[in-house]
């Protein structure tokens, strides 16, 4: 299976904390900046930019209208994070609740899930050539790609025709977009859905479902049959698969997270809307399945078009193109042509399939959305999520702790690592952890660059104690890397008592996921870990030099 290709996706999942807002308080979105990584003598001379294609900024406005407001309070270990505003539901001016019981979690998270009665196989072309037929006659130009298939379990857009580099392709024009303003079969349910001002990311998943219950008196009938039955998406791991196949990684945290908020959105509709108007949200078509199938849907075919406005829209047609981490390409809607195309940064021979980009994106985080991971070393914009926390046996722990959460901080933060190097918000807070009281005067403007709340990144840099923040980074780094090779050195035994070979093709599947995915994070941890063990011999063989110097000209001067 080619694990740079799989279809189009756009969304870059967070981590989260819900707080309280306004039923009334104006949608709001913003995104943590992937900070500029340091030129880090002894890493690489590579600076990454911290801005990535339109496409891939699709995640922060995606996320603007899903779950209920999430602060940016990284109280949970995480960096990478977004603002979610609330699910305002006018008639209910209480915060949304996006947690659920005990029992309604080891119900959902502890059994396999079942599949929707609509839409194919990941793999199917049944319903493809109707989708075609389809499009072509609701208004979509003649095309020089065709859906055929392009891997195992894959599906894709290949070339007709010889494509030009350069090349606009697509032209879908606006009649076939799905947006929060479609036209619903069911009006009624529509009605209420706006009456009660549901956002965008909940309503589209409510209508996807709607629309699909309505069958072929839907006109989205035959798109809706050619999607995934169970998109590809940690959405459709169980609690027990996440702990037992991901428990190094801390993807597994985020996807815990994001299935909590699934649920936790699907029953705050259940119980302020669909419990209300049962005979238009009836339980057999309105569930926990069905809706983790469209929030599937959403999470890895959704886009935002800057072009219009940030609107966001299911594009048919557009999004049976797959993913390589070697393209920078990506939809946006196009003025003159008035439809969404995107522009070829290579040329293409007939047959060959036609990749777009789906944004800088880690490997955990293309497994998150989209239920793969890149070949190990294909992915320039890989990353690891480091794990850092302040120890509770530091005399100055509760200053430093007060001085983290003024800055929207908490003792425990995970920053991104990549292969060419780390964020300056590490070293500032690796510098807060092993700080002295002697430097507390300096903990506010340390905590504050350990945050990227500021507009403006400051490179801090204490000599005197910057081999202990070194260390510190390093301890953490080795016990990141004990983790992934406990599990990697485990995984060869694992599941080997399993009889159904049903349930074994899964689990052999699942498990090659994570096995491939802690090989690519465990390998960045390797490289940094290499190059701070170098950094610190450097300096220690420095001071030790110096060292020595010094008491040659104190013996001669004897």
């Amino acid at each position: 299976m080619k694990n740079e290709t799989r279809r189009l996706r756009t969304v870059k999942t967070t981590h989260i904390m819900i707080t309280v807002e306004n039923d009334q308080s104006p949608i709001r979105a913003s995104r943590l900046e992937f900070s500029s990584f340091p030129t880090f003598p002894s890493l690489s001379d590579k600076v990454i930019p911290s801005q990535f294609p339109a496409m891939a900024e699709a995640s922060r406005i995606f996320h603007s209208t899903l779950f209920p407001t999430l602060s940016l309070q990284l109280s949970k270990p995480c960096y990478n994070s977004h603002v979610y505003p609330s699910l305002s539901l006018k008639k209910a001016p209480r915060p949304v609740q996006c947690s659920v019981s005990t029992s309604e979690t080891k119900s959902t998270s502890s059994n396999a899930t079942q599949e929707v009665p609509w839409g194919c196989d990941i793999d199917s072309l049944e319903n493809a050539e109707a989708l075609q037929k389809w499009l072509s006659n609701s208004g979509l130009p003649p095309q020089k790609m065709a859906i055929d298939k392009v891997a195992v379990g894959e599906r894709g857009l290949v070339a007709l025709k010889n494509i030009r580099k350069g090349e606009k392709l697509l032209f879908v024009p606006p009649s076939l977009f799905i947006t929060a303003d479609s036209e619903w079969s069911s009006p009624e349910a529509g009605q209420v859905l706006k009456q009660y001002s549901v956002p965008d990311w909940p309503l589209l998943a409510t209508y996807l479902i709607s629309e699909a219950s309505a069958q072929k008196s839907s006109r989205w009938c035959n798109y809706i049959s050619a999607l995934p039955r169970q998109p590809y998406s940690l959405l459709y791991w169980t609690r027990a698969e996440l702990d037992r196949y991901l428990e190094a990684s801390q993807i597994r945290q985020r996807a815990i997270e994001r299935v909590t908020d699934v649920i936790g959105t699907y029953n705050d509709l259940r119980l302020r809307i669909f419990s209300k108007y049962p005979d238009i949200f009836p339980e057999e078509v309105f569930n926990m399945e069905t809706f983790r199938w469209s929030f599937g849907i959403l999470f890895s075919r959704l886009v935002r078009l800057p072009s219009m406005d940030g609107k966001v829209a299911l594009v048919p047609w557009a999004d049976m193109l797959n993913h390589s981490c070697e393209v920078e390409t990506f939809l946006d809607y196009d003025k003159s042509s008035q439809g969404v195309v995107f522009t070829t940064d290579r040329a293409y021979q007939p047959g060959e399939q036609v990749f777009i980009s789906y944004g800088k994106k880690s490997n955990g985080e293309l497994l998150l959305s989209y239920g793969f991971v890149p070949k190990e070393g294909a992915n320039p914009s890989d990353s690891v999520e480091l794990p850092l926390s302040l120890k509770k046996s530091d005399k100055c722990y509760k200053e430093k702790l007060e001085t983290l959460r003024k800055h929207g901080l908490s003792t425990s933060q995970c920053y991104p690592i990549q292969i060419t190097g780390w964020p300056l918000e590490l070293m500032a807070y690796a510098y807060l952890a092993v700080s002295p009281p002697s430097m507390s005067k300096q903990f506010d403007e340390i905590a504050a660059a350990a945050s990227n709340k500021s507009t403006i990144k400051k490179d801090l840099r204490y000599p005197d104690i910057e081999e202990k923040a070194l260390q510190f980074i390093l301890d953490s780094c080795e016990s990141s890397i004990s983790k992934y090779s406990k599990f990697l050195q485990a995984s060869g035994s694992m599941d080997l008592d399993v009889t159904s070979p049903k349930q074994l093709n899964r689990r052999v599947f699942l498990k090659q996921l994570a096995v491939d995915l802690c090989t690519s994070e465990q390998r960045i941890l390797f490289r940094a870990q290499y190059i701070l063990r170098r950094r610190l011999r450097d300096m220690r063989s420095g001071e030790l030099r110096a060292l020595r110097i010094f008491d040659g000209l104190r013996n001669i001067f004897k």
